[in-house]
């Protein structure tokens, strides 16, 4: 997360000192030609104040996501970049251009409190408590009537969030029993977070 926060701020710092050049990569709404800039667009911010707003609770929310291993992590954020982008893509003002990471944060908001119920593990669900706790706050951001706020970033990254969840959730094999018998699916012990 380090790695990542980083590189958010040495883009900053270098759109900053091109008079923020790189903005005309944010997601322009329905234009195919600017598909691929679903992928760029987290990257980018409108303003250190922006950047900064987003900086601690994606540093505290991708920490915990990526407890799980970086495969993981990378997979759920892939999923929650391209879901929070392409409903902003589809769903945006047409003339709109939307810049930021805060639709991963919602993602990440929503994997959490998701694995929690999606994989019943006492852990998971305590995660998912205390990040639903600590964090609720940011609920009122997926609904439409803030100036200058993309709530579609917001909750299709929250959508994103469960997707990744259910996506990359613990698999439990089934053992296979004779003929007349239970099926038992026990979860394996895990020592590791």
């Amino acid at each position: 997360m380090a790695v990542f926060l980083g590189v958010l701020w040495a883009v900053q710092i270098a759109d900053s000192l091109t008079h923020y050049s790189l903005l005309r990569w944010g997601i322009m709404p329905r234009q195919v030609g600017r598909l691929e800039d679903v992928l760029t667009a987290p990257f980018i911010h409108a303003s250190y104040t922006h950047l900064v707003d987003n900086s601690l609770p994606l540093l505290v929310l991708g920490f915990i996501a990526a407890l799980r291993g970086v495969g993981r992590w990378l997979g759920v954020t892939l999923m929650i970049i391209v879901m929070s982008g392409l409903g902003v893509w589809l769903t945006s003002p047409s003339g709109s251009d939307t810049v930021g990471v805060s639709g991963v944060i919602f993602g990440y908001f929503a994997y959490l409190v998701a694995r929690g119920v999606i994989e019943r593990r006492l852990i998971d669900l305590a995660v998912g408590l205390l990040v639903g706790i600590l964090y609720w706050s940011l609920l009122p951001g997926i609904l439409p009537g803030h100036y200058g706020i993309s709530w579609q970033a917001h909750f299709f990254g929250l959508l994103g969030g469960i997707l990744a969840a259910w996506l990359f959730r613990r698999r439990v094999a089934t053992t296979s029993a004779p003929a007349g018998k239970d099926r038992w699916s026990p979860a394996p012990p895990r020592l590791t977070g």
